[in-house]
C-alpha cells in the first residue's frame, strides 16, 4: 500500500521546501507561471527566490544593500555581485565598466548605472555564463555582519575531503583521471569555460565557427548565439545529412560542435556514432552536455572530446547546490590541454562543495531508483487516454541510438516530456507534484518547459510559428521523475482520468 501522498505546495515556496539555498520555486498553477513571466505585482509578492541564475537570491539583495551603505554608493548605481574578482574582470572588459569607488571585498562587485540598457546586458550575461555569487557565501557574510540571525541547518562533507569526494566520484563514473575534471560554480559556467577555451585554441588554426546541433537548453543556445558571433545552428538533431553537407564546405573552419545527450526538453538522441565519425573526419572537437544522460546511464566515452555536466541536477539530487563540471576525455587530443580550458572557469564556493560532496555519495543509487521509476512510469502512461505523446529516448526513432549506448537495461534516464489530450492548464493545475524550474531531484518535479524557457516566443506570432516549425509543443510538460513510491506517482497521474472538460 502506497504511503506517499502528494500535496499542493504554495506558490513561492522554495523547492525543496524550507530551504534557503533551494534552486527551484513552487509555481503550482499555470496562471502562476504566466504571472511570473509577465512579472505581475501579485507574483512578485509571492516569489522571492528561484533558480539563482534567473532570480536574484534574497541574500544577495541584502548584501547589495549593505555594501551600498558601507561604501556610500550613490543611488544611481546598481551593486552587482559576482562569484569572484576574476568574473569582474571578464564582465568589466566586455561591457567597459570601471568602478568609480574602491570596493575591497573577497568576492566580485561591479557598479552599473541604474535604468540603463547596459545594466540589463550585464545581468543577462551573468545569467548566461553562470558567475553568480553563491547563496552560501552570502549567508556566511550576512551572518558575520549580523544581518541575519541564523544559518540553514544542513549536512556537509568535511572541508578536507569535499573536493576529492566530488572529483573522485565523477572520475570513477566517467572513467577519467581526476586531473581532467574541473569544477565550476554552475553548469553554464563550465560550458562557457569549454567554449572560451576552444575559441582560443582553435582560432590560431583558422577554426572560428561554433556549431550547435539540436534544440538545446535555453542558456546553452544563448551562449552560442549571443557570445559567439560566428556560429551555425542546426535545430533538427535527426538531420545529420544537413550537418554533413555543411561540413563538406566548411568542415575545417569549425572550432567545435556542441550537443546534448539526450536533448532538453524533447529528450531526443543524436546518432552519436555517425556524429563522432564526422567530427573525427574533420578534426572537430565534440562537446556533449551529459547532464541528462548522467555517467551512470550511457557510455559516451568513445564519442565525445569534452563532457559538461550540471551537477545541480542528478548529482546533487536535492536542488540546493548550483555547480557544474567540465570533463576532458583522456582519449581526446585535447586531454593534455586542461589548463587552457580550466582557466576560464570560476571556482565553486567551499560550502557548496561540501554540501555537494555529501549529496553526490548517493548519485549512483539515486539514478538506479530514478531509472526504475522512469521505466515503469513510461510503460504505465503509454496507453492512458489522457496522454497524447510521450517524449523519451527509449521511444521512437531515437531508440536504436540510445540502446547501443545503454550501460544497463534500466538506463532510462530520469526525464520525460508529455503532451496531453486534455487542456494543458487543467492538467498542470490538477497534479500535486512539485512544480517549478530545474530537474534531477529525488522528488518528482514538473516544469511547463516552453512557458518558462520560451515565453517570449509564445507571446508572438513569429515565435509561436518558430516553435511549431521546430516541433516544440507549447503545451509540453517536462517530468523529472523522482525516487518516491512508483505506485504513488502513478496514482497522482491517474487524477487526470477524472477530469471533465
Amino acid at each position: 500500500m502506497s504511503t506517499t501522498v502528494f500535496k499542493p505546495i504554495a506558490c513561492g515556496e522554495t523547492l525543496p521546501v524550507n530551504n534557503v539555498h533551494a534552486v527551484s520555486v513552487s509555481m503550482p498553477t499555470l496562471q502562476d507561471v504566466i504571472d511570473y513571466e509577465e512579472q505581475t505585482s501579485q507574483i512578485k509578492e509571492k516569489i522571492k527566490s528561484g533558480y539563482p541564475r534567473f532570480i536574484l537570491h534574497p541574500y544577495l539583495k541584502l548584501m547589495a544593500e549593505f555594501l551600498k551603505k558601507k561604501y556610500e554608493v550613490p543611488s544611481c548605481y546598481e551593486v552587482v555581485l559576482l562569484s569572484s574578482k576574476k568574473a569582474v574582470k571578464i564582465v568589466s572588459e566586455k561591457y567597459f565598466i570601471h568602478n568609480p569607488f574602491k570596493i575591497d571585498e573577497p568576492f566580485g562587485v561591479i557598479l552599473v548605472l541604474n535604468e540603463t540598457s547596459q545594466l540589463q546586458k550585464v545581468l543577462t550575461f551573468i545569467q548566461h555564463v553562470g558567475c553568480n555569487l553563491s547563496s552560501r557565501f552570502a549567508q556566511r557574510y550576512l551572518y558575520k555582519h549580523k544581518l541575519i540571525s541564523q544559518l540553514q541547518q544542513e549536512e556537509y562533507e568535511s572541508v578536507t575531503t569535499a573536493y576529492d569526494t566530488v572529483v573522485s566520484t565523477l572520475g570513477d563514473a566517467y572513467e577519467q583521471p581526476k586531473e581532467n575534471i574541473c569544477l565550476a560554480p554552475s553548469g553554464m559556467n563550465a560550458i562557457y569555460g569549454v567554449l572560451k577555451g576552444l575559441k582560443a585554441i582553435q582560432a590560431c588554426h583558422g577554426r572560428t565557427i561554433l556549431v550547435q546541433f539540436g534544440w538545446l537548453y535555453l542558456d546553452t543556445m544563448n551562449i552560442v548565439q549571443h557570445h559567439f558571433k560566428n556560429s551555425k545552428i542546426f535545430y533538427n538533431i535527426n538531420d545529420l545529412d544537413a550537418l554533413e553537407n555543411y561540413l563538406i564546405q566548411n568542415g575545417f573552419e569549425i572550432s567545435a560542435i556542441i550537443t546534448e545527450v539526450p536533448t532538453n526538453p524533447l529528450v531526443q538522441m543524436v546518432d552519436l556514432k555517425r556524429l563522432s565519425a564526422l567530427c573525427r573526419h574533420y578534426h572537430i572537437p565534440l562537446v556533449v552536455d551529459s547532464t541528462l544522460a548522467t555517467p551512470y546511464n550511457l557510455d559516451l566515452k568513445p564519442y565525445a572530446d569534452i563532457f559538461v555536466e550540471s551537477l545541480t541536477k542528478f548529482a546533487c539530487g536535492n536542488a540546493d547546490v548550483l555547480m557544474g563540471a567540465m570533463i576532458l576525455n583522456e582519449n581526446s587530443k585535447l586531454s593534455h590541454m586542461n589548463q587552457e580550458f580550466f582557466k576560464h572557469c570560476d571556482k565553486p564556493d567551499i560550502e557548496d562543495l561540501q554540501r555537494l560532496a555529501y549529496e553526490i555519495r548517493g548519485y549512483e543509487s539515486r539514478m538506479n531508483q530514478i531509472n526504475a521509476n522512469t521505466k515503469e512510469l513510461i510503460h504505465y502512461l503509454q496507453n492512458k487516454p489522457y496522454i497524447k505523446r510521450i517524449y523519451a529516448p527509449t521511444l521512437g526513432k531515437t531508440h536504436q541510438y540510445y540502446e547501443e549506448l545503454m550501460k544497463n537495461e534500466n538506463a532510462y534516464g530520469g526525464l520525460i516530456s508529455l503532451e496531453f489530450t486534455l487542456p494543458f492548464a487543467l492538467v498542470y493545475d490538477t497534479l500535486n507534484f512539485a512544480k517549478g524550474p530545474s530537474l534531477g531531484t529525488e522528488f518528482t518535479l514538473l516544469m511547463p518547459y516552453v512557458y518558462l524557457a520560451h515565453y517570449d516566443m509564445i507571446k508572438s506570432k513569429q515565435g509561436a510559428a518558430f516553435l511549431k516549425e521546430h516541433q516544440l509543443p507549447i503545451d509540453l510538460l517536462r517530468v523529472s521523475v523522482g525516487c518516491e513510491d512508483i505506485q504513488a506517482i502513478k496514482k497522482e497521474f491517474d487524477k487526470l482520468e477524472q477530469i471533465k472538460e
